[in-house]
């Protein structure tokens, strides 16, 4: 894997996920209830809090809680909320230990088709449904990782031309669009439930 991603809109961060499977996977996790690009970014800022070129999901899985918590809460923090996003960033990298020797790639390598693909994702702590899909989009999109089927396994995120997730964002023009269709939703969401009241 070494693609050129845009999602933190970062240079060295971008680098990273476009290189690590395991710095792609947990940006995604991380991509909740903070602006993407804050998300994203956090697996450079974590891989420099540790000294190192990449994550190792080994390290991160056995690292003393107390101490990675404290590693994501340094200013600036990586998540608005970085004492449960340790957590759960743990859990996910105990999780690929246990079940892919902490090969992260492995979660996707050799899969036979994108139902398969999406189960998988969603068997990964923190990953959803939607998660889920949106991440199998990206793999698809952007990452060449295309099993038979993966479009309709994603639902409408695998649409082509379409400008719903960061599976749809390759530089500054496509990130309007995708922030002009949350918002989008966004609004109708609100309406529809203005509406029911």
């Amino acid at each position: 894997m070494d693609v050129t991603l845009h999602l933190a809109q970062d240079p060295q961060a971008d680098a990273l996920l476009g290189r690590s499977p395991l710095a792609a996977l947990v940006g995604m996790l991380l991509d909740q209830q903070v602006p993407m690009e804050w998300a994203f970014k956090g697996p450079r800022t974590i891989a420099d809090r540790l000294g190192a070129e990449d994550l190792d999901a080994h390290e991160i899985a056995a690292m003393d809680p107390e101490a990675f918590a404290a590693l994501l809460s340094d200013k600036p923090a990586v998540h608005r909320y970085p004492g449960s996003m340790a957590k759960r960033v743990q859990q996910l990298c105990q999780y690929l230990v246990e079940h892919y020797d902490g090969d992260a790639e492995a979660v996707w390598r050799g899969v036979g088709s994108g139902a398969e693909l999406l189960k998988r994702l969603q068997e990964l702590p923190g990953f959803g449904r939607q998660k889920a899909q949106i991440f199998l989009a990206l793999l698809g999109k952007q990452l060449g990782v295309t099993p038979q089927g993966w479009r309709q396994a994603a639902g409408a995120y695998g649409e082509e031309e379409s400008f719903r997730s960061v599976a749809d964002i390759t530089g500054p023009q496509s990130l309007a669009k995708v922030r002009a269709h949350k918002q989008e939703m966004k609004a109708a969401a609100k309406a529809a439930k203005a509406a029911g009241d």
